[in-house]
């Protein structure tokens, strides 16, 4: 059993979460997944994983509901780290994630106001304000600034 991950871990998951759908419900590529989804991204042993927040392309998602767990990655990951997050930890779930085959992983570190940006290319961008976090060829378009995502109530800062 996991305890939660706190006020302003849930916060931010929801800020982002929020952009994110905004952009889905104009541009419907495909569907988000909450921390409850669970995605089995290996088999022997079985591996499964919950992203904050997970983004799967329409052309992926079956016809049919999908009982339990979604069968591999999502198309985009997103970690939005805890207060008591080892970075070797972290490191381990985004290697998992692209073992996996997601395409892009975005962590995002409440503490440090930053977000490392994990391509399929295997670079790493790593962003803080002013920068905006970009959905790049997965969400073309998409686009949000970090102070957007970090300010306290949901809102830039003036």
């Amino acid at each position: 059993m996991m305890s939660p991950s706190g006020f302003e871990h849930g916060r931010i998951v929801v800020a982002i979460t929020f952009s994110v759908a905004s952009y889905i419900k104009q541009h419907p590529l495909g569907v988000l997944t909450g921390a409850e989804g669970g995605y089995l991204i290996a088999r022997d042993p079985d591996t499964v994983r919950a992203p904050d927040l997970g983004f799967i392309l329409r052309e992926r998602v079956p016809a049919e509901p999908v009982r339990g767990f979604f069968p591999g990655a999502p198309d985009l990951a997103v970690e939005v780290l805890s207060p008591d997050d080892r970075a070797s930890e972290v490191l381990a779930k985004v290697r998992d994630w692209r073992q996996a085959g997601c395409r892009l992983v975005w962590v995002v570190d409440p503490r440090t106001r930053t977000v490392s940006v994990y391509r399929d290319s295997g670079q790493v961008l790593a962003l803080r304000e002013p920068d905006a976090l970009g959905g790049e060829d997965l969400l073309p378009g998409f686009s949000v600034p970090l102070a957007e995502i970090f300010a306290p109530c949901g809102a830039a800062e003036k």
